[in-house]
């Protein structure tokens, strides 16, 4: 570019190119008109694109989101003190409720199941029950001993000690005691059956033995199903050999005796229903003895005796 002469003007200098690039352009505000068969070019394209109106929809607003807003946590350590002793004093209380709470639900139920009478013994819903045949088991004794335990809550009963009352009474061998929820209460008992009479010191009448010599009752009359025992007063060695002897005698031979004696150990004898006798001995070879004497009340050997000596069964003696 050439420099201008002092004192020249610089635009009298001017080529008319520099003129018009220096000369600003006016741009037209107003926006081109196209046809509407005729697409829109260049520039102005952009200025009339079509716009969705699906875009132009307003967005609506996020959903609301509660926010918790933290406790205002002091900064001094004064305060931070007084809100930690706060707590403690808090989580003290909560936890001393609780405690108190859970005694006062145990106290509740210690009383409805040891106290009330939710759960007390009704008499009326009392159950006997007695093993054994030829029992002389006075059940209303039995009753008398579980009355004395009435309206006491079935938890708090002692069948133990229930038990051992039962056991006192007479003819009564071995007992259980159980409860019967809600109310009742079950008492069985194992009598101890009667396996001999023996007639009865100081008195009239006769006393009942079980096999173990163990009185169980009284009665006036024998009874004809039992034998007569007949040994010397207080001498248990003798009375224990008879009862060994009875105690094992079958049940088909058993209702034919009705006595047996003994002045010693070794000098049991027997007399049946029909008149015979038979000498037995001592208890020893039992089971040989009651086979032997079996077979021959089978026989017509005994038909016109009167005494049978078995005491050596394997030489039996017919008189």
């Amino acid at each position: 570019m050439p420099t201008p002469e002092p004192g020249k003007d610089v635009r009298q200098s001017e080529t008319p190119a520099q003129r018009e690039a220096r000369t600003p352009r006016t741009v037209s505000s107003r926006p081109v008109e196209t046809s509407a068969d005729e697409p829109a070019t260049g520039p102005t394209q952009r200025a009339v694109a079509r716009v969705d109106p699906d875009a132009l929809r307003p967005v609506p607003p996020p959903p609301a989101v509660s926010i918790r807003v933290p406790p205002v946590v002091s900064t001094t350590s004064a305060a931070r003190f007084a809100e930690r002793a706060k707590v403690r004093r808090t989580i003290a209380r909560r936890q001393a409720i609780g405690i108190l709470g859970a005694c006062v639900a145990l106290a509740a139920l210690a009383w409805l199941l040891l106290w009330s009478p939710v759960l007390a013994l009704d008499t009326s819903e009392l159950v006997v029950d007695i093993e054994g045949a030829g029992s002389v088991v006075a059940s209303d004794k039995v009753s008398d001993v579980v009355a004395a335990h009435a309206g006491t809550p079935l938890p708090r009963l002692d069948t133990g000690a229930i038990r051992q009352d039962v056991l006192d009474v007479p003819g009564v061998r071995e007992a259980s005691v159980s409860r019967d929820w809600p109310h009742g209460l079950t008492v069985t008992i194992v009598a101890r059956e009667p396996v001999a009479a023996v007639p009865a010191q100081g008195r009239s009448g006769f006393t009942l033995l079980d096999e173990e010599g163990v009185q169980v009752g009284h009665v006036r009359k024998a009874p004809a199903e039992l034998p007569v025992v007949d040994v010397p007063a207080g001498d248990k060695r003798t009375l224990r050999a008879v009862l060994d002897v009875v105690h094992e005698l079958p049940v088909e031979l058993s209702p034919q005796v009705g006595s047996i004696s003994a002045r010693t150990q070794d000098t049991v004898s027997m007399e049946l229903r029909g008149g015979l006798r038979v000498d037995w001995g001592s208890s020893a070879d039992t089971t040989l003895k009651i086979a032997v004497l079996t077979t021959l009340l089978g026989s017509d050997a005994v038909k016109s005796a009167t005494v049978v000596d078995v005491s050596a069964p394997r030489m039996p003696i017919i008189k």
